[in-house]
């Protein structure tokens, strides 16, 4: 990787404050991802992968969403709207540049020849997916990939479906070493459901991160010492008075699961109540193994990287947030989170608005 992101430390020392929490840190690779232009051979968010040319391309065979508002764009034009409104400002006409002007003809005329094809409604025939997340183990060491396999990669159908009204993920384990000629042109959606299901490419600074569980992830003892505000002035924590009604939702905020995109750790909650999710093959309970976030950090700026935090605090007009580099967004700004089965990664995943 060709940048660095570093969390600032914890206002807590979580451990020494509540030990009966000791046993329960998890390791979290946060991916930090940033604007960039990936190759075939980068961990990437929203980048080219890294598929052989001799292998079909996923496609989403599901019955799809599809009510006519009008609005709906290719990736292409989604991806060229953001340009220029990232360039905005108010004393400058926005413009694209002759590349982005040779790609938008390209589209243009790619959609013509659909249309003169005379091809089915997008939502009547398998959707091509798009690329979500490549992930070498060479970068992202918590990945536990089955056999010789060495790259994770993750694709989403951009169309939301029943009953959860969400993007339909899949997953692909590889040797990297394995790919020879590769897919340089692979198919692409006609149509995107939604903007914030089209990635922009960002490239990765993979970080290393130690985690404990959201609040209500721990059993009622554990959380009823939470709320103990003796026992947080006993450890010295140092909190101020502000949080003596409300102390559990400071270890939340600024103490549990790291917020933004990760691999491993613990999962956010909030939408729900946790519950376990189990392997349909073999049943043993599944763990995170990556969170696809629309944020990286949310109201609480104490998770900013170090790196970030200037940027972070000037006003973006009309641009793109330094919070939201991958313009993805889930749910309603949610997160989703990919499980799978800890006895086999080749049992089938599954996913999870939260």
């Amino acid at each position: 990787m060709s940048f660095v992101r570093t969390t600032p430390p914890r206002p807590v020392e979580v451990a020494s404050v509540f030990p009966e929490l000791a046993p329960l840190a998890r390791p979290a690779i946060r991916l930090h991802p940033r604007p960039g232009a990936p190759s075939v051979m980068d961990s990437s968010v929203g980048g080219p992968l890294l598929w052989p040319a001799g292998e079909p391309w996923p496609h989403c065979e599901d019955v799809h969403l599809h009510v006519d508002t009008g609005f709906r764009q290719s990736p292409t034009e989604v991806r060229l709207d953001r340009a220029l409104q990232y360039r905005r400002r108010p004393d400058l006409e926005s413009t694209l540049t002759p590349e982005e002007e040779a790609l938008k003809e390209r589209n243009a005329a790619w959609l013509a020849e659909r249309l003169e094809a005379g091809l089915p409604a997008p939502a009547e025939c398998p959707v091509p997916m798009l690329p979500v997340a490549q992930l070498f183990l060479r970068d992202i060491s918590l990945l536990q990939p089955p056999g010789q396999a060495d790259l994770l990669q993750i694709l989403w159908c951009p169309y939301e479906h029943d009953p959860d009204y969400k993007p339909a993920t899949a997953l692909f384990w590889r040797s990297a070493a394995e790919v020879g000629d590769v897919l340089v042109r692979p198919p692409a959606p006609y149509e995107a459901d939604y903007p914030g299901y089209v990635p922009e490419p960002c490239l990765l600074a993979p970080e290393l991160v130690t985690e404990y569980p959201n609040s209500l992830d721990l059993s009622p003892e554990l959380q009823e010492i939470l709320e103990d505000w003796d026992r947080w002035q006993a450890g010295g924590a140092g909190l101020d008075y502000s949080y003596a009604v409300y102390p559990r939702e400071f270890y939340d905020t600024h103490l549990g699961d790291a917020p933004g995109w990760k691999v491993g750790g613990w999962p956010p909650w909030g939408r729900t109540d946790p519950y376990p999710r189990y392997c349909t093959v073999c049943e043993a309970q599944m763990v995170p193994l990556l969170t696809i976030a629309s944020f990286e950090w949310d109201g609480d700026e104490g998770w900013v990287p170090q790196e970030d935090q200037a940027n972070a605090a000037r006003s973006h007009y009309a641009g793109q947030s330094p919070a939201q580099p991958t313009a993805v967004e889930v749910g309603s700004t949610d997160n989703m989170q990919i499980y799978v089965c800890p006895t086999s990664p080749e049992h089938p995943h599954t996913d999870l608005i939260q």
